[in-house]
């Protein structure tokens, strides 16, 4: 609790006048009196509910991240399934662009021979 006198003694060792001393004095009474206290258990109660809400808060964050790394997962086998299908098709066309290319030269061969 607030000690007015010892108050006052400090604040005239500290060359303020007696009226600013007690005027001091009487608004720090009020505030010890009307204001709004925490106590001490009061403060870690506080404290430890905070704590709690921050952890709830960083498991929420941390489900949400393995729930990105999962979509990432995902969008990598995608990529993979189309890199292999992409790749399939480009064997498809360079064999049946290697076919047609001897069979265009087995006609230029041919009428080659009919020519000469």
């Amino acid at each position: 609790m607030l000690d007015a006198h010892a108050a006052a003694r400090w604040l005239t060792a500290a060359d303020s006048t007696p009226a600013q001393a007690d005027a001091l004095t009487d608004a720090f009474r009020l505030v010890v009196e009307q204001g709004e206290h925490v106590t001490s258990d009061q403060f870690k109660a506080g404290l430890a509910e905070m704590r709690a809400q921050q952890r709830t808060e960083i498991a929420g964050i941390r489900t949400e991240i393995a729930g990105i790394r999962t979509e990432i997962a995902e969008v990598r086998t995608e990529i993979a399934n189309l890199d292999t299908r992409l790749s399939t098709h480009i064997s498809t066309a360079e064999t049946r662009l290697t076919w047609r290319m001897l069979g265009i030269a087995g006609l230029v061969i041919a009428a080659l021979r009919l020519l000469g």
